[in-house]
């Protein structure tokens, strides 16, 4: 435990990776969007006021440097665990850490954790009581989606600061900080060639570690020149055993890939679908990357045109887990070609959007007194439920002229069936009870009908 620069020495021992850990901010590559002058986060660092907050991003993008960085720039003691390795024991010696620090020194604590989202919600919630007093500054590192991984209490407490892949451009000053900067690239002559450099940094998509250890992998195996070694493109060859053609100049990087299957499975190409999802499982993506955007299409896209989608690519992604590769990526291609042939749909993906902004922007209506539940007196006397009508005491199920939104929202409508697959029977529905709710109103009102919003 305790602060994790050490006293800032590097060891020809360590992987590079280790020995290249930016000592300042103005060596830290990436995050630009939030740390470029007038941004969010550069501006709480320049006011030396730190707040807990969360970092939410891929491996590889700076979440631990860049912790250790604001610790240092702010001069307060610096407490790193892991949630791989750690429990309350390691928690309670943190915080009991942190104290001594606060009353014996009068200084503050930056507590790190990395991978917090693989704490239970009781361990997330031995947090609190030592975020709320100031014991510590809670700076929280996870790779996963922080609203499903994390307490509300947490999320509450902290920002979400957003960390991006890098993009090739600053891995490739990963590498040449690297080769101007490490004692043993600098002793050894280490140079790289341009095209090698481009796949390198194309081949460790966005993970400034993973070009680090390519450079390191590389320059071991490196033929003699000059009095050195030079990296080129036959050389990445061996490293990634004959898969360098994944990364040239001519392909596609990670991100366009799945934008073309996921575009490919909209546009109704089960081929080119076929094509791209083969691409990105060929040059090393997790299978369980594709099995969960699958998922995502068969809602945005098919949704319920085809609800069947959603199931085969739940069951897909199910198959993926249980096989692993290469016997589950067959199921992935079968739900891929599925959804690339089935009738498509946008209508929820827009209702969703829609109800959203709505939600966001108009008042926090109160529930109809009509739909609430009464199960005491008191709720009762004050007229919850009075005038509910049970759908299933009446025709198909359906309560003519009935109004389950807020009197303020009456007649508004958010999702619109398109004419094809299953959505056409569900249009044809939504029309006919629309009908009986207008003639509903029509003698409910004397011939008045109400018009809604649209």
């Amino acid at each position: 435990m305790g602060d994790l620069f050490g006293n800032g020495k590097t060891t020809a021992a360590q992987p590079l990776a280790a020995r290249q850990r930016p000592q300042s901010l103005e060596h830290y590559v990436g995050q630009s969007h939030l740390l470029a002058p007038g941004k969010a986060l550069r501006e709480v660092i320049e006011k030396g006021h730190l707040h807990s907050m969360i970092f939410w991003g891929p491996p590889g993008v700076g979440k631990t440097t860049l912790a250790r960085l604001l610790a240092a720039h702010v001069n307060v003691h610096f407490i790193a665990i892991s949630a791989v390795f750690a429990g309350v024991k390691e928690i309670r010696a943190a915080m009991d850490e942190a104290r001594a620090m606060r009353d014996q020194w009068q200084k503050q604590t930056l507590l790190f954790v990395d991978e917090v989202h693989r704490f239970n919600k009781s361990q997330q919630d031995a947090f609190l009581p030592y975020i709320e007093d100031g014991t510590v500054i809670f700076v929280g590192a996870t790779t996963e989606n922080p609203s499903f991984e994390l307490n509300n209490a947490i999320l509450s407490r902290c920002r979400v600061y957003v960390l991006q892949s890098l993009t090739e451009d600053e891995l490739q000053q990963v590498v040449h900080n690297a080769l101007a900067q490490d004692p043993v690239m600098l002793r050894r002559g280490v140079a790289i060639d341009a095209d090698a450099l481009q796949v390198m940094a194309r081949a460790a998509q966005g993970d400034a570690r993973t070009v680090l250890n390519l450079l390191e992998m590389a320059a071991d195996i490196a033929e003699p020149s000059q009095g050195g070694v030079l990296v080129t493109y036959k050389t990445l060859g061996q490293i990634l055993q004959g898969n360098i053609h994944r990364f040239d100049k001519g392909g596609e990087i990670f991100h366009d890939q799945i934008s073309a299957l996921h575009k490919a499975v909209r546009g109704s190409s089960p081929d080119a679908a076929l094509y791209w999802c083969l691409r990105m499982l060929d040059g090393g993506c997790d299978p369980l990357y594709v099995a969960r955007r699958v998922v995502r299409m068969a809602s945005e896209d098919i949704g319920n045109a085809d609800p069947r989608a959603l199931e085969l690519a739940l069951n897909a992604w199910d198959v993926v887990e249980r096989l692993g590769s290469p016997e589950g990526e067959l199921t992935l291609a079968q739900a891929v070609v599925y959804m690339a042939c089935a009738p498509k749909s946008n209508a929820v993906y827009s209702a969703f959007n829609r109800a959203r902004k709505l939600v966001a922007d108009a008042p926090a209506y109160d529930v109809p007194l009509h739909i609430r539940n009464a199960p005491t007196a008191l709720m009762k006397d004050l007229g919850y439920g009075d005038d509910y009508r049970y759908a299933h005491d009446h025709p198909d199920a359906f309560v003519a002229g009935d109004c389950y939104f807020p009197p303020e929202l009456e007649g508004t409508r958010f999702y619109e069936p398109t004419p094809r697959g299953l959505e056409l029977k569900i249009g044809e529905k939504l029309r006919h009870l629309e009908q009986l709710n207008r003639d509903s109103r029509w003698q409910r009102y004397g011939g008045n009908s109400r018009g809604g919003k649209a």
